[in-house]
């Protein structure tokens, strides 16, 4: 559809085609910033602290209009770039009539300048830049909403902007452009993704990339997305786990790797999933589950002291300390202690059934037993977990991939750890044995219907490299946006995520 400008924006046309007229490209092709705003309004500021005014600072900065204010030969502007804001303080005198009269008359809010002058305190003490020529760098077309900031009990409070939500979500670039705080949310993201990159290489990982497009998806139990090559005449599936991408270098020799990238998975949408996402997972030889809770505990706590300057966050308005070490308690255990049901008295699934349905909680039939045991994990324990627990040894029909709980033929050696009331990760001592392997997809493929979103297909290439010899090791997998969910005090995941997917308009 083609664009209708509205009022405003024909306005705003009329203003770019005056200044073509007089000879001035509104988009011009390069730039001469000498400083961000933050370091010239630095270097100002050392500048007074050493007490040396004889050279004045003399700065070329660039940024988008956030404030006009024009009174007689005197104009006042704040221009802001990704490092802060700075005031414009433009005279006529300094800039000439021609510049100054084009600054009232054809700039608006949120155009882009550059700005070239010296750097000196207004009378009223704010920090300036005393402009000697500025220059048109982008032409806003279209104005952005206009946010107004209010201190209310010690707190910011931002009003209009955008009120609807997801609008905010669909027009990303808009919310970045006028709402510093989503602003500082994706620095977080960043700094909390270096953090964790960090930790892994200084304990010797290996960071690698496994294939996005597979012929045999695996390595967690979802639905996956499919795809064709049109060359190769074949169907393809976007990945939903690295897991025996990664575990296959294992038995190439290297002892600890991790991948830090996209998944993608077929399912519902929720404040806490997305349908691609990013996801950590590592695995290192020579460890069992014990290994890799030890490592995660550090890991999320390094994360927090980078990101935060300490090992305590706040979210939803509860403390949380993530300083190791975390509680450690038994599936078993934990839901005994929420709801009464002790699923090992239930050890058939139609036994299980029958306990869900006597307690009037609502269920489907004819799941797997595991599936029962980890709906009491959802509605009754995962809720009330609020400071960092691993809940440990799960199901054997729903965890394909570990190796069973010593004498226990109803677990496997497998954690789940929870923050805030949300599941972060999953992990196992990784099953190496590859004739348990192979039983353990065929036993799968008995328990789930073809094309179950949880199905887990059988990968005879996985299991001929396991068959090489794949060392002892423990593997562990970490959400990565809700790690900045954390790190951030946002709520739902479409808030950590710049581009999130979101349903097609409504078509009128």
């Amino acid at each position: 559809m083609t664009w209708q400008p509205n009022k405003l924006e024909a306005e705003r046309l009329e203003k770019l085609q005056r200044l073509r007229e007089r000879g001035i490209d509104p988009f011009p092709g390069s730039v001469q910033r000498t400083h961000a705003i933050a370091q010239a309004v630095s270097a100002f500021l050392e500048q007074e602290a050493r007490g040396d005014a004889a050279q004045p600072i003399e700065v070329a900065v660039c940024g988008r209009l956030r404030a006009i204010r024009s009174s007689g030969k005197v104009s006042f502007a704040h221009v802001e770039d990704g490092t802060g804001k700075v005031q414009l303080f433009i005279r006529q005198d300094n800039v000439g009539e021609a510049i100054y009269e084009l600054f009232k008359r054809d700039l608006d809010l949120f155009d882009f300048v550059q700005a070239d002058g010296v750097m000196m305190r207004t009378r009223t003490g704010e920090i300036s830049v005393d402009v000697r020529t500025l220059r048109v760098l982008a032409k806003a077309l279209s104005p952005l909403p206009v946010v107004k900031e209010q201190e209310v009990d010690g707190k910011i409070i931002a009003h209009g902007g955008f009120t609807d939500v997801e609008e905010r979500y669909r027009q990303r670039y808009a919310d970045l452009a006028v709402n510093a705080e989503v602003r500082e949310v994706f620095r977080k993201r960043a700094q909390t993704i270096s953090a964790v990159r960090r930790f892994l290489d200084g304990e010797g990982f290996l960071e690698v990339e496994t294939p996005i497009l597979q012929a045999v998806y695996g390595g967690a139990a979802a639905r996956p997305f499919i795809t064709h090559h049109n060359q190769l005449k074949q169907d393809l599936y976007l990945r939903i786990s690295f897991e025996l991408y990664l575990k296959r270098l294992l038995v190439g020799m290297y002892d600890a790797v991790y991948e830090i990238g996209r998944d993608f998975r077929n399912e519902g949408v929720s404040f806490k999933h997305n349908p691609e996402f990013t996801m950590l997972e590592f695995y290192k030889a020579y460890i069992d589950y014990n290994g890799g809770m030890e490592l995660t505990e550090r890991l999320v706590a390094y994360v927090a002291q980078q990101v935060h300057g300490s090992t305590q966050v706040t979210y939803d308005g509860k403390l949380i300390e993530l300083a190791p070490p975390w509680r450690r308690v038994t599936l078993r255990e934990a839901i005994r202690a929420a709801c009464g049901i002790d699923y090992m008295a239930h050890p058939t699934a139609e036994a299980l059934h029958a306990a869900l349905v006597a307690k009037n909680i609502p269920t489907r039939p004819n799941l797997p037993w595991g599936k029962y045991v980890e709906q009491l994990m959802g509605d009754f324990v995962e809720p009330t977990l609020i400071q960092p627990t691993f809940v440990l040894d799960y199901p054997r029909d729903i965890s394909p991939f570990a190796k069973g709980v010593p004498d226990d033929p109803f677990h496997v050696q497998r954690f789940e750890f929870y923050i805030a009331g949300m599941e972060f990760g999953n992990a196992f001592t990784e099953l190496n044995d590859p004739l348990d392997q192979e039983q353990r997809f065929l036993e799968m493929a008995r328990l789930f219907r073809a094309g179950d979103e949880d199905e887990a297909p059988l990968d005879e290439d996985y299991l001929r490299a396991m068959r090489y010899g794949m060392p002892p090791n423990g593997g562990v997998g970490i959400g990565i946006d809700r790690l900045v969910m954390l790190m951030t005090d946002r709520h739902t995941i479409r808030e950590v995520l710049l581009y999130p997917h979101l349903r097609e308009r409504d078509k009128e």
